[in-house]
């Protein structure tokens, strides 16, 4: 299923005159936040707001699916270009007003002009790599911080002796220095990977017999929930009747962008979302800034879930997990490759203790690269599948879509087999999807203002429809189910 852009509003719930992707672009805060790294509003390099919207159209019709299989009485779900520009800065919207953003950041260039993409998860990782290229110690400290922040910031100013340390080194020597270090160097491809089916799905263990949220829309909690975990209510952000996953369990164990985010749309979808958390609780609800006491950021992904704290490092950790699985319809996680089969956790052991679940990993690479993949986070893999540049977290966002509407096309699977599924998707998965769609691009000239200041935007009366406070400033649901 495929949506094309004529059938999608510009505007949707936002009041404004809003003509194409320019505006969209324009008025909702792309431009602004893009922008950050050159220092002044700069459109994308793609539609990303137009294509985000028609995959935000493809899974709700989708979900439509699976409503009107259930005996939903929806017909059709809405969507616009404006709302689905809103959830790709939703991050950068509930952290507004705090901080000054300085220009710059990557890619680096090599003394052959090579163009690449550097990640390291670790300063320890990061200070090697630049040692080994005698960069001076005071800059790589300086560095580390803008490097690390920059998923969030959407920019990295960088010393000029770290650029310049790449600058006068051949491409095949940083290579060498990465391997050496444990850095991941991956090169700007100059071809774009497009080829690739946004998520897979395959089918999960034996015919059973249909999970209780297919065979009946409960009015309940949808099952008896694990000990000292109280679900909250079904719901989507919107008031106003059943939603296509009322009645459905999503357990998540995510962290970064991606997973939760995949999460936070299965639960505007009417889910029932239970984040696994390892105990004292997600390292990111404590990054800055915070509002009412949690990580902006970490709300505008999560807010609305439950939680559950587990050790997964244990075996009684992951037998707790297997108890909670026992309930659920879906199992969601972002592991890196290998963790589910050393936890003895692979879409068959769960089949055993859940029959008919729909088992989702939202990957990295997925297996593209080998069992043995470099990191996989959105900057490497924009720069290895040849997506148009961007410190925005394009594909984490799209990726964390792709993934929702895998699990959803994988429920409306089990739905009318009654066999469950493994659903794999991926960021590299995502970013062919975004290649895909981006052939084209809308030629209406810019006729609104730009947004320069994300909080003054959360505060505009024009928004009012589209945004709401949990306590900072999100975006509702971007869909509407009509009945």
């Amino acid at each position: 299923m495929t949506t094309t852009l004529d059938t999608i509003p510009w505007a949707g719930p936002v009041d404004l005159p809003l003509a194409g992707e320019l505006d969209v672009q324009a008025a909702c805060g792309l431009m602004h936040v893009h922008g950050r790294r050159f220092g002044r509003p700069t459109r994308l390099g793609l539609d990303y707001a137009a294509i985000t919207a028609a995959e935000l159209a493809d899974t709700g019709a989708t979900a439509v699916a699976l409503a009107r299989a259930r005996g939903l009485a929806l017909r059709a779900a809405t969507t616009s270009v404006a709302q689905a520009a809103l959830l790709a800065v939703a991050q950068y919207l509930a952290a507004a007003g705090t901080g000054r953003f300085e220009p710059g950041g990557p890619p680096f260039v090599s003394a052959d002009g090579v163009a690449f993409e550097l990640e390291a998860l670790d300063a320890e990782v990061w200070r090697r790599f630049w040692a080994a290229l005698d960069a001076h110690p005071p800059a790589v400290a300086q560095g580390w911080r803008p490097f690390q922040e920059r998923f969030a910031t959407a920019t990295c100013p960088l010393p000029p002796d770290l650029t310049a340390a790449t600058a006068r080194t051949p491409i095949d020597v940083l290579e060498n220095t990465a391997r050496a270090t444990g850095t991941t160097l991956v090169r700007v491809s100059g071809r774009a990977i497009d080829d690739l089916p946004p998520f897979t799905l395959t089918p999960l263990g034996p015919t059973a017999p249909l999970p209780a949220a297919d065979l009946a829309l409960p009015t309940a909690a949808p099952r008896t929930p694990p000990a000292d975990l109280a679900l909250p209510a079904q719901r989507g952000d919107r008031a106003g009747g059943e939603l296509p996953l009322s009645g459905v369990l999503v357990v998540e164990s995510c962290r970064r962008v991606q997973g939760p985010l995949a999460g936070h749309l299965l639960r505007l979808l009417g889910a029932t979302v239970v984040r696994v958390e390892p105990p004292g609780g997600d390292p990111a609800r404590g990054v800055p800034p915070l509002a009412g006491g949690t990580s902006a950021r970490f709300l505008a992904l999560n807010h609305g879930k439950s939680t559950v704290e587990i050790d997964l490092a244990t075996v009684a950790g992951r037998l707790d997990l297997l108890d909670l699985l026992a309930r659920a319809d879906v199992f969601l996680h972002n592991w890196a490759p290998g963790k589910a089969a050393a936890w003895a956790l692979r879409p068959a052991d769960v089949a055993r203790v859940r029959p008919g679940i729909v088992y989702a990993h939202a990957s990295g690479w997925g297996d593209a690269l080998g069992p043995n993949p470099p990191l996989g986070t959105d900057f490497v893999v924009q720069a290895h599948a040849g997506v148009p540049p961007s410190l925005m977290t394009l594909v984490d966002v799209f990726g964390g879509l792709v993934a929702a509407h895998g699990v959803v096309a994988g429920l409306l699977r089990r739905h009318r087999t009654g066999r469950g599924r493994s659903v794999a998707s991926s960021l590299l998965s995502a970013a062919s999807r975004l290649n895909a769609r981006a052939r084209g691009r809308c030629a209406a000239p810019l006729t609104v203002p730009v947004c320069t200041d994300l909080a003054a935007l959360a505060h505009d009366p024009r928004f009012a429809r589209a945004l709401h406070r949990v306590p900072c400033p999100v975006p509702l649901s971007p869909w509407e189910f009509l009945r």
